[in-house]
């Protein structure tokens, strides 16, 4: 019989990355603007951080998710809706691969320390490296605009499952379930 439900694991790697993006999207709104002489502070160490720290649990949940699957869509939703929820998953992967890889680039390109509880990370570019200043604007454009559309659209989605569909879809990822 397939699952009705994702495993306890899935729900806590989901969990978690929220808590993280909710944490980081707060240093990035608060901490200084990046220029070129703009000194590492408390919270852009801490927004280089919770990025590396993103990258990790999104690693091991993809992981997770490759070699445990995913319950069967839940019955009566339309092939249409579970089609645009995987779409919309998996830009939701892309994005939390692809914008901390560009912050970390950029980090590097600007001759940034990306710090992990005391380890210096290895850079991922040359400082000043010629013809990579765009991956700081589109890091912040992703996030900004992509990252968030795409996390409100799925909040959207879920809310309308509960309160109008009423199809028991938001609670299959619910703690205690």
């Amino acid at each position: 019989m397939a699952a009705t439900s994702y495993t306890g694991t899935a729900k806590v790697l989901h969990w978690t990355i929220l808590v993280l993006l909710i944490a980081q999207f707060i240093f990035a709104w608060t901490m200084p603007h990046i220029g070129r002489n703009t000194p590492v502070t408390t919270l852009i160490s801490l927004h280089f951080t919770f990025g590396i720290i993103i990258l990790a649990v999104a690693i091991v949940r993809l992981i997770w998710r490759a070699t445990h699957g995913e319950p069967a869509p839940a019955d009566g939703v339309p092939l249409w809706q579970t089609v645009t929820a995987r779409i919309l998953h998996w830009l939701l992967y892309l994005l939390l691969f692809v914008v901390p890889i560009l912050g970390w680039m950029d980090a590097s390109r600007r001759g940034m320390p990306v710090v992990m509880f005391g380890l210096e990370l290895p850079k991922l570019l040359a400082t000043r490296a010629p013809g990579w200043g765009w991956t700081g604007d589109v890091h912040g454009l992703l996030a900004n605009y992509a990252m968030l559309g795409l996390v409100g659209l799925h909040v959207l989605m879920a809310l309308y499952h509960y309160f109008v569909r009423r199809d028991g879809v938001m609670q299959r990822m619910m703690p205690g379930r």
